[in-house]
């Protein structure tokens, strides 16, 4: 179970028809685009899929959608997160989980928990889980973070929790907790700018929102830096990295969104409350997805 979430994993966009509703075509389209390039499994449900705008019943749809078009070939990995415990555990208790591999929960939004909060959060959560569970720290969105004390007592303490998300942006967090962890416990790098410098410091891959366009190129890039050929895992790193900060600068997903409509492989609508990047933002990306096509 490991080794199936060392790599690549896609955190996938969900894409809009211009009047709101799930484009299931389109999501199909790029099911297919980042499978046949090379990923190495499938996250359903992230923050990338704007999943706090999707009802209860979209839910349903699209991960039943998702699990038909992929058919086993990958693993699929399912968000689960929010910040009521019990409904969390609720929802666990009550969904199917036929064809997922792993559940990824962030950490709790808005409540701000103490860490012995987050410890018995997720611990909670894993308990009732039929399945192995990544946990996701990512301050920049829920104004709190995990601490490394606290993801490695995780780690030695809950067994059904075989790694952690960190999109902290803390280089020196992201070591202490790879200096310190047990031995099968994987570390994510939740940031596609980051990626390569976690991997350099000892990572095992990346849940990353630039692979929805550019999953082979990204893929390469981390597969190279995992196989330790850092000189040409460097070249690719720098082929992308303003394409992924440009990528950021209006916000995710509707950077990538846009990104997939001028690669003609959904629309560039988004859910409020995001809106679609501007003029200028959507002109940069064109022009970089020129250069690294080139």
């Amino acid at each position: 179970m490991i080794k199936e979430f060392k790599g690549t994993g896609v955190a996938v966009v969900t894409p809009f028809h211009k009047h709101g509703t799930v484009d299931f075509t389109s999501l199909g389209k790029i099911i297919e685009h980042i499978i046949t390039n090379g990923v190495n499994y499938i996250v359903v449900l992230g923050t990338t899929a704007e999943t706090a705008t999707l009802s209860e019943k979209e839910k349903v749809a699209v991960t039943d959608f998702i699990l038909e078009t992929v058919d086993k070939r990958v693993p699929i990995m399912l968000g689960v997160g929010g910040n009521d415990t019990q409904k969390l555990v609720e929802q666990v208790n009550n969904t199917n989980f036929d064809g997922i591999s792993a559940i990824l929960s962030v950490t709790p939004y808005y409540n701000r928990p103490q860490q012995k909060g987050l410890f018995y959060h997720f611990k909670s959560i894993e308990e009732v889980s039929p399945v192995p569970m990544i946990i996701y720290n990512v301050p920049s969105r829920t104004s709190v973070n995990l601490t490394a004390e606290t993801t490695l007592k995780l780690a030695e303490e809950v067994p059904g929790i075989i790694g952690v998300k960190e999109a902290s942006g803390n280089l020196m967090q992201c070591m202490e907790i790879i200096r310190n962890k047990p031995k099968d416990f994987l570390v994510i790098s939740g940031d596609d700018a980051l990626t390569l410098p976690m991997i350099a410091a000892g990572a095992d891959g990346v849940i990353s929102v630039v692979a929805n366009a550019f999953p082979k190129e990204f893929s390469e890039m981390v597969h190279l830096a995992l196989s330790g050929n850092m000189k040409k895992a460097r070249e690719l790193h720098y082929k992308l990295l303003k394409f992924i900060n440009t990528l950021f600068e209006d916000g995710s997903p509707s950077g990538v969104k846009a990104a997939l409509e001028i690669m003609e492989l959904c629309s560039n609508n988004v859910r409020l409350p995001l809106v679609k990047v501007n003029k200028q933002t959507y002109a940069s990306l064109g022009n970089l997805i020129k250069e690294i096509k080139a």
